[in-house]
């Protein structure tokens, strides 16, 4: 009597009946298919891209800028975070919803970074948090996993050091590449479960996928990676200046700008409300 297995379903627009997990992530590394990321930070656009099959949500320190209106990513907090992760983990179902650890929450030690994803993911609802570096936070990595917290990595482009990197450019060209290799595999021995790499070259990014057990995603990082990633605003035209790396899917910000327009105009003319908008 034979018995048939089920292939494990599509990590992009799979079954809404769970939560993506890190396994699931590993097991689309296996299978070779590549799969989205974007960033949320509210209930209602977490929704929408959760219903529209996106696997993975990062609450991203990027909130700094695109939220709070900072012009770098280091003023974020904990404290900033852990309300916008939890809106996000409440609105969805399916995604596997990352938190960002931001400057200053980790970086001192091990134990800082436990009481920091602690929050996020206490108080925050998350199921996994993200960091920046390499090697020198490979002991952070460590104490996460150990303590039962899914670790993401980021390396290449890291916003938090942008001006130890002397601004926002690309990482990891000419002898610079062997470094980078060698941070991406610390963070797989330290147990990460997957690693961002922005703003790599691309023959780099593809070399780093191929010789990691864990998968990559990539943000300026060329086709090469298992996963892209792009800040949400950014791909729906929302965000008035983009990277190179950034395509834009929609133009949301006329289409916003029109309909407040639209709006003003009828309050204005005396169109809105109308009866068909009133009660009786």
């Amino acid at each position: 009597m034979s018995t048939t297995t089920s292939a494990a379903p599509a990590l992009y627009g799979g079954a809404s009946t769970r939560r993506v997990t890190v396994r699931d992530i590993a097991l689309a590394k296996e299978r070779g298919e590549r799969w989205p990321m974007l960033t949320a930070y509210d209930a209602l656009t977490a929704r929408v891209f959760d219903e529209a099959g996106i696997p993975v949500l990062l609450v991203g320190d990027s909130a700094a800028m695109v939220v709070y209106g900072h012009d770098s990513t280091i003023p974020v907090t904990v404290d900033d975070l852990v309300p916008l992760t939890a809106a996000v983990a409440r609105a969805t179902r399916r995604a596997l919803v990352v938190a960002d650890l931001p400057f200053g929450s980790y970086q001192a030690s091990p134990a800082q970074a436990l009481d920091s994803a602690a929050r996020l993911m206490k108080e925050g609802g998350a199921q996994a948090v993200k960091l920046e570096g390499g090697r020198r936070v490979a002991p952070q990595v460590e104490a996460l996993v150990a303590a039962g917290v899914p670790v993401m990595g980021h390396l290449g482009l890291t916003p938090q050091s942008v001006h130890t990197l002397g601004g926002y450019r690309v990482q990891g060209r000419g002898e610079a590449a062997a470094g980078l290799l060698a941070d991406a595999k610390e963070l797989e021995r330290a147990g990460a479960f997957s690693v961002v790499l922005e703003c790599v070259p691309a023959e780099l990014a593809t070399r780093v996928t191929a010789e990691l057990g864990i998968p990559t995603i990539g943000i300026g990082a060329g086709s090469g990676t298992d996963a892209q990633v792009l800040v949400w605003q950014d791909m729906a035209g929302l965000s008035p200046r983009v990277a190179k790396f950034v395509k834009t899917y929609a133009n949301l910000a006329d289409t916003l700008a029109d309909a407040a327009r639209s709006y003003a105009e009828e309050v204005v003319s005396g169109a809105f409300p109308d009866p068909e908008h009133s009660y009786s």
